[in-house]
């Protein structure tokens, strides 16, 4: 008929909500079920992360053996658009945040306020995980207010180097607990 209007019903019948874990002053969260080969790309909306330690970025990383040990080697890049009440802005790589061979949490905000108006969310795209072949991709978008008082949009992407299938993921602040929903799609 000319119009679009079946294109967002099209995308949306294909995502599925898989499981929802919600904090309220948690140290971490995971996800150590669900993640197999069912879906090609798993998706992870996190929903008003609100730490409670001020300035503090969320982190992630995945594990291949269930959950056990969350030190899988990925290699990452960073960069974040900002604008402040100031009316300033800023544009920029952010050099001390990217890992090249690294087994850390990676991080997927920048630091966060912990006022009870701050907070932070976004979503991270992880692409065949159950691969045994390839190297598993994902990038990851979020929105935050960062503690000095400035809308920051923060971008993530890179790859874990390995062809052993991730079946688990966590989630945690770098220092402190914080509260705030997870959700986990598949596509």
């Amino acid at each position: 008929s000319g119009t679009l209007s079946n294109v967002n019903s099209a995308f949306s019948a294909d995502l599925k909500l898989l499981s929802t874990e919600t904090a309220s002053g948690a140290s971490s969260l995971s996800f150590t079920s669900g993640i197999d080969s069912t879906y090609d790309v798993y998706i992870f909306k996190f929903i008003d992360y609100n730490p409670a330690t001020d300035n503090t970025h969320l982190t992630f990383q995945c594990s291949t053996d269930g959950g056990s040990n969350y030190n899988t080697t990925l290699t990452t890049t960073v960069f974040y658009a900002r604008h402040y009440e100031s009316d300033a802005s800023v544009l920029q790589y952010d050099t001390g945040d990217d890992q090249a061979q690294g087994t850390s949490y990676q991080k997927v905000t920048l630091g966060v306020g912990n006022e009870s108006d701050a907070s932070g969310s976004g979503e991270i795209y992880l692409f065949a995980p159950s691969s045994t072949t390839y190297v598993k991709h994902f990038y990851a978008t979020s929105n935050l207010l960062y503690a000095l008082d400035a809308s920051t949009n923060y971008f993530t992407a890179g790859y874990f180097n390995t062809t052993s299938a991730i079946n688990a993921i966590s989630f945690k602040p770098v220092t402190g607990n914080f509260d705030g929903t997870i959700k986990m799609y598949g596509l």
